[in-house]
């Protein structure tokens, strides 16, 4: 399983796919073997979920490092030092320890999974000199028109995925629209060669957060807090309809601080937002705060009043990983989505109520009023248990061990 994000990277949700891949997938009579990058590389550590990797897992650490922060001079370096991405210096490493290791282990498939684009670099080498069958795990789409927004980025991860898709075995996705939108892209695929296994959450983790959780809600007495755990990226999930929200409902009056407080968790983009928030004068309603240990960050999704969702119209076919957690959370959710948008079907079918185009100020200035005074009143019930469990890690892993049980049998 050849990853970038695995422990003890922070920062993003692509972490709990491959650690949970890897915790489950021996119930269903796969050993994995990973391998990833040395934590140098990542600009973020936390040792927390460090000890939910399984005793005897086994996992390499391929030397990689990043261009911008160990290469650079003067904060400059070549543009060929990124491509396809700024972990580049990960793949001749990754390569002679992923051969070192199927020699030794004799693995049956290999598996890579992206973004970081170069894990499907490494795993086309493996796939190459091995003969192994390859699952090319997709969490987001490679190319879509426009992204990546350089061009001669755009050119070089367009080449990777074409032979990406045409060496792997499998190519797997996240969603029902991204394999439909890679299967107009690339008719020549057989069919049986695409697949989808959703994302999902991890009732473990959960049931860890809840031993100790605080019987307190987060908020003061009338006031109501909601909170975006996650990145919050300025395009792909653009908050600035929702600012602008929120500085039209401060002006005429119908919020203030003490009665509403937004927590936007572990953004990504605090130095983007700040001024932003600043120069509309929510800056006593929204609060930009620093990220938290995984089990910290489950904890806070269960004490809110409310959690947001925002996904822009450019992301359409992909739902945010923190959907099934906050499936799990049994919060309220108020979603900042395209209306057209696989996200906004997926609020939906879990029966959330309160859902705003994202790219419309008064449309959110419109469903924000509507979602407190639910809230106010305990009017809304959140999402059910029996609704989120459908979404479970492991039964996502189920899914993995069946589709790898095909490829031992072919």
């Amino acid at each position: 399983m050849i990853a970038y994000h695995f422990p003890p990277f922070q920062g993003s949700s692509g972490i709990q796919r491959t650690l949970k891949f890897a915790t489950y997938l021996h119930e269903h009579g796969w050993e994995p073997l990973v391998l990833t990058i040395t934590p140098k590389a990542y600009e973020s550590t936390s040792a927390n979920q460090l000890r939910e990797i399984p005793e005897n897992l086994v996992v390499e650490r391929a030397l990689g490092l990043d261009s911008a922060r160990h290469l650079a001079i003067r904060g400059r370096y070549f543009r060929w030092m990124a491509q396809p991405d700024r972990w580049l210096s990960w793949w001749p490493g990754a390569v002679w320890s992923g051969m070192r290791m199927i020699r030794r282990h004799k693995p049956a498939a290999i598996f890579s999974t992206s973004p970081i684009a170069t894990a499907h670099m490494i795993g086309l080498s493996l796939c190459k000199r091995s003969g192994l069958p390859w699952v090319a795990d997709f969490r987001d789409s490679m190319t879509e028109p426009g992204y990546p927004r350089n061009p001669k980025t755009w050119e070089i991860h367009r080449k990777l995925e074409h032979e990406t898709v045409h060496h792997c075995t499998r190519a797997v996705f996240t969603t029902e629209p991204t394999r439909q939108m890679y299967s107009q892209r690339y008719k020549d695929i057989a069919p049986s060669r695409w697949a989808v296994i959703e994302n999902g959450f991890d009732e473990e983790n959960f049931r860890d957060a809840e031993l100790d959780l605080p019987a307190v809600p987060l908020s003061r007495p009338g006031q109501i807090t909601l909170l975006h755990s996650g990145i919050l990226y300025p395009i792909e999930r653009n908050p600035r309809p929702f600012f602008d929200a929120l500085a039209m409902l401060k002006h005429s009056g119908s919020i203030n601080g003490s009665r509403l407080q937004i927590i936007l968790r572990a953004t990504g983009n605090d130095d983007f937002y700040r001024p932003l928030i600043a120069e509309l004068g929510i800056g006593d309603i929204v609060r930009l705060a620093a990220t938290l240990s995984y089990r910290d960050a489950l904890q806070e999704m269960l004490r809110v009043d409310g959690l947001l969702l925002f996904q822009a119209a450019s992301c359409n076919h992909q739902i945010p990983a923190k959907i099934y957690e906050y499936y799990r959370s049994g919060r309220p959710i108020l979603g900042l989505v395209d209306p057209d948008g696989i996200s906004a079907k997926m609020l939906s079918d879990a029966k959330a109520r309160h859902i705003a185009d994202i790219a419309s100020a008064e449309d959110i200035a419109k469903t924000i009023p509507r979602f407190l005074e639910s809230l106010s009143a305990g009017l809304e019930p959140g999402i059910s248990k029996q609704f989120a469990m459908k979404h479970s890690r492991k039964s996502r892993t189920k899914e993995l061990a069946l589709l790898l049980d095909e490829l031992a049998k072919s």
